[in-house]
């Protein structure tokens, strides 16, 4: 199925989703907090050595990367984190992962939206994981847990430690079989309100094809095409079905 604009979504809980969050226009004060983080990162100098275990930057294929640099090319623009922001705030989940910290700016988002859940997070390059660390202590947030590593193995050992998973953000690596992995690593802890969100999805060819295999997953319900990102659901109750929808 696909909608366009609100009038042509027919599900009760699409409608309600796509009113009071995606199109949610009132202001969080949250969201001056960590764009303050960000205005202040892209003015930063410092030099990082990087260890890229994903897809890696289109923009910037040097290993020796600038904290400003890092903060223009690889953190999710301002409308996204808000996106997920008010995702988290409308759906308050308790355990939450995001697999892909770069300097943190999405996982304050996150963290600001639910500061009684718990966040575990991903970072790959532990240079860039000291940086975020750093922004997460100024920012007074004591819910994150940073994991470290190739997150071909830090993902599973994670999430063995783990009950369940309410809500993930998925922007770990930017191919078509780590992407379809992580998915599924992740999916054996989802539960019927577990909310994932897949970054990218129309990246690369390899990225749109991981997304219409999880579209198509059994236990996949509903799905909500922003274009940039994916949404996933498994409520039962619900019929299977796909949305695009103005983003």
């Amino acid at each position: 199925m696909r909608a366009f604009k609100l009038h042509g979504v027919h599900s009760p809980f699409i409608f309600d989703l796509y009113h009071n969050v995606l199109h949610h226009s009132g202001h969080f004060g949250a969201y001056d907090t960590v764009e303050a983080l960000r205005h202040q990162l892209l003015s930063d100098e410092r030099e990082l050595q990087v260890t890229d275990f994903g897809a890696g930057s289109r923009s910037i294929k040097q290993k020796s990367r600038k904290v400003k640099d890092i903060a223009r090319t690889s953190a999710k623009p301002a409308k996204y984190g808000k996106l997920l922001f008010r995702l988290v705030n409308q759906l308050q989940p308790n355990t939450i992962l995001e697999l892909g910290t770069s300097l943190g700016i999405t996982t304050s988002y996150l963290a600001e939206a639910r500061k009684n859940g718990r966040i575990y997070t991903f970072e790959g390059c532990p240079n860039i994981a000291r940086v975020a660390w750093d922004n997460f202590k100024k920012q007074g947030y004591r819910n994150i847990r940073i994991i470290e590593g190739n997150l071909d193995s830090t993902l599973d050992e994670q999430l063995q430690q783990l009950e369940s998973i309410d809500f993930a953000f998925l922007d770990g690596n930017h191919r078509y079989e780590p992407t379809l992995r992580y998915f599924e690593s992740c999916l054996h802890k989802c539960h019927e309100n577990t909310v994932l969100v897949l970054d990218d999805i129309y990246w690369s060819a390899g990225m749109k094809r991981a997304w219409q295999e999880i579209k198509r997953h059994p236990q996949v319900r509903q799905t909500v095409d922003l274009y940039f990102v994916g949404l996933v659901f498994f409520r039962p109750q619900q019929p299977k079905e796909h949305f695009t929808l103005n983003f």
